[in-house]
């Protein structure tokens, strides 16, 4: 169970339609569990983005950093790590 930080659960919260129509948490424990549930990844650095995302098939390899940020699974925190939420 990967234990999310405060500011990553603050962060989705109020960027979560970045990548839903609709909310899908309303607090920070839906939040954590929503993010649990999705398997949500928090990485350091947009390289670690580029090969998360690689891995699991995505085609980046045609992708700027900057188009890798403008990805809606991806959430740029304010410390510069990202969150990768697959909606």
């Amino acid at each position: 169970m990967n234990a999310y930080t405060d500011e990553v659960l603050e962060y989705f919260l109020a960027h979560q339609e970045q990548l839903f129509d609709e909310p899908v948490a309303e607090n920070r424990e839906e939040a954590e569990e929503f993010l649990e549930d999705c398997l949500a990844e928090v990485v350091d650095s947009i390289a670690e983005v580029r090969d998360y995302l690689d891995e699991c098939g995505m085609d980046v390899e045609g992708l700027s950093d900057e188009e890798l940020e403008e990805q809606a699974e991806v959430f740029a925190l304010p410390s510069g790590r990202y969150l990768i939420v697959e909606g």
